[in-house]
């Protein structure tokens, strides 16, 4: 049982899954249109969830809000489900796949077989396609993985109810229903306007707020939690934004693909002069995770390291805020 499902490379996993599942279904969707429609752009500082025994950052909108978002703003219906017992959650994917209808699921990446070793670790926000069975095996397209994959009917189940945070108990959504033509332009703007939202947001934990907060607790961790506490804390912002689903610098990149992309569909060049500098604050993120892992790793010379990528992401947050007070005015 194979449905004739094209596999699409991505950067993140949950606009690879919903771009890949409206191209399924006859609408070429990019990755950067699903990311910016879903407002998927976010900065959050959340030091009441623990990741790896340190505060979590997020750069990006919670699990399947991306996809929520999208759908509502261009008119597709999505059907979720979660599920306490494996063996439902099983018959309804197994359903589906017997309906020729390909679907997303919600995973733990920590038991992904086929990812490497040093990216497996407790998180349980991955997602995946779903797209047909061979025996007891089901046929995985994977959007982070260059190649389709398989996974056995015991392997899949146990990534689709890992423990802890984010628990994804079974989840499965895909599209049910599609309008005959989408618009785009009301949803593009609309997705900019929200995320410009999230992004100026007064709450401290929040947005371009939440940077500044962060560079501020940086300076104080080495002298408030130890040396080694204060590496671990940074080594996990880092680990957060450059490998736990794109982070910070790759989203920058995606949403300026976005506003690339949407300049030639609205019409407005100004958007297309933010992409580009979108793109240069997305440098500055990735100049800043490369100097914040050479201090957890020890490799830093300077006395004053710390103080450095603190005001690295001050210069970040001050961009930001400028950025997004003038794209909001854009559109």
């Amino acid at each position: 049982m194979e449905i004739n499902f094209t596999h699409h490379q991505s950067a993140h996993c949950e606009n690879g899954v919903v771009s890949n599942l409206m191209k399924h279904n006859g609408f070429n969707v990019s990755e950067p249109m699903v990311f910016g429609i879903g407002s998927g752009l976010l900065y959050c500082y959340l030091p009441f969830l623990k990741v790896n025994h340190a505060p979590a950052i997020t750069y990006r909108a919670m699990p399947g809000a991306i996809f929520k978002r999208f759908a509502k703003r261009v008119g597709v219906k999505i059907q979720h489900e979660k599920f306490k017992s494996p063996a439902k959650a099983k018959a309804r994917l197994d359903q589906n796949l017997k309906n020729n209808n390909p679907v997303g699921l919600q995973v733990g990446v920590y038991n992904l077989v086929y990812f490497p070793d040093e990216y497996r670790f407790h998180f349980n926000a991955h997602n995946l396609v779903v797209y047909g069975k061979e025996g007891d095996h089901y046929l995985i397209s994977d959007p982070v993985m260059e190649t389709v994959t398989t996974l056995t009917e015991k392997q899949l189940e146990k990534v689709r109810f890992a423990k802890g945070a984010l628990a994804p108990k079974g989840h499965i959504y895909y599209p049910k229903a599609f309008p005959e033509k989408l618009d785009l332009e009301k949803a593009i703007i609309k997705g900019i306007k929200h995320t410009c939202k999230d992004m100026l947001a007064p709450v401290p934990i929040i947005g371009v707020k939440g940077i500044k907060m962060v560079a501020r607790l940086i300076r104080k961790w080495p002298k408030k939690h130890g040396v080694k506490k204060a590496n671990h804390y940074l080594g996990q912002i880092v680990r957060m934004q450059e490998e736990i689903g794109t982070g910070g610098g790759g989203f920058r990149y995606i949403f300026a693909a976005f506003l690339q992309e949407s300049s030639k569909i609205l019409k407005n060049e100004k958007l297309a002069e933010l992409s580009e500098e979108m793109t240069v604050i997305g440098d500055l993120w990735r100049d800043f995770a490369l100097d914040a892992s050479r201090i957890y790793r020890n490799r830093k010379a300077k006395m004053d390291a710390y103080n450095d990528v603190a005001s690295q992401l001050e210069t970040i947050a001050d961009k930001e805020r400028a950025f997004f007070k003038t794209l909001r005015k854009a559109v």
